[in-house]
């Protein structure tokens, strides 16, 4: 990622945190190849990055997973935080989470310990122009597809400005909740394979340290049963979706995340709805779940 520049617009990592990765809306359509979506975590932050700095919804940014990051820009830049709540400077200075902000030439963005939220998205106008690999630029970590995570040293190509600015400079959002969140999830298709489907709602699900881009696992807290199988028999491998609250043996589900696997062959109990997959992307190890039936149709 350090190659062919010519002195353009571009971003220089410092330092990634944990985890730093290229996400854009991902690849839908590769699955005839094997490849499923992959893309940011967290759309909606995602695309929200991309409105305050005037790019579609679907430009390449950065995830950062709790934080951590430090960047350096190469010529004048327009940037944004949003997602996981993360202390933001801007050279040394203070800035604003979910906000406008410029970055000056040698200028340095620092992303602090996240206090809330597990992802944050960094949005740089013009988006971050990496070479795509099957329409997309972002990285799968379960196919190994996209740009490798992000190291100390790499600069990062920016895109040319794609028109003018909104005039929103700050967005008026909440930080990600602390405290149980609660999904909205559909039954099925495989919950006749359970004694009771419906026990899924009963009760949390505490998300394990064991939870990553393919999929948050969960278990239940003490004295709280796990999913009872009615059938023990396995499946033969069918598709799973984003969402899909997959079932193995113990009982403890998995909810699969923007990297899972494009077919699984434990049983699905249910899916949470799409629009929740996006909270279910800020939930952290330690933190409960609670699942609902979805409301109205």
């Amino acid at each position: 990622m350090n190659g062919g520049l010519d002195g353009g617009d571009a971003l220089e990592v410092l330092a990634p945190g944990p985890l730093t990765t290229v996400q854009d809306l991902g690849r839908p359509g590769a699955f005839r190849w094997g490849v499923g979506v992959a893309g940011a975590a967290d759309r909606r932050s995602l695309a929200l990055a991309n409105r305050l700095v005037g790019n579609p919804p679907g430009h390449a940014a950065l995830e950062v997973l709790l934080g951590g990051a430090v960047l350096r820009a190469r010529t004048t830049l327009l940037v944004a935080v949003t997602g996981a709540a993360t202390p933001v400077s801007v050279d040394g200075a203070p800035a604003g989470w979910c906000s406008v902000l410029a970055l000056p030439a040698g200028g340095t963005l620092r992303l602090g310990a996240a206090t809330a939220g597990l992802r944050a998205y960094v949005a740089v106008r013009g988006g971050v122009a990496v070479p795509a690999v099957l329409g997309s630029r972002s990285r799968d970590t379960l196919a190994g597809l996209g740009p490798e995570p992000l190291a100390a040293g790499d600069v990062l190509p920016v895109g040319p400005a794609p028109g003018a600015l909104p005039a929103v400079r700050t967005a008026p959002v909440g930080a990600p909740a602390t405290g149980t969140v609660t999904l909205e999830v559909r039954l099925g298709p495989r919950a006749d394979r359970f004694t009771d489907p419906a026990a899924l709602f009963a009760g949390t699900w505490t998300v394990t340290a064991q939870s990553d881009r393919v999929g948050v696992r969960l278990a239940r807290p003490a004295g709280q049963p796990p999913l009872e199988r009615s059938a023990t028999a396995e499946l033969a491998p069918e598709g799973v979706v984003l969402g899909a609250l997959q079932v193995p043996p113990s009982g403890q589900p998995v909810l699969f995340g923007p990297d899972h696997p494009i077919t699984g062959g434990y049983p699905v109990v249910g899916v949470v709805r799409d629009a929740d997959a996006d909270l279910a992307a800020q939930v952290r190890p330690g933190q409960a779940l609670r699942f609902r039936p979805v409301v109205g149709a």
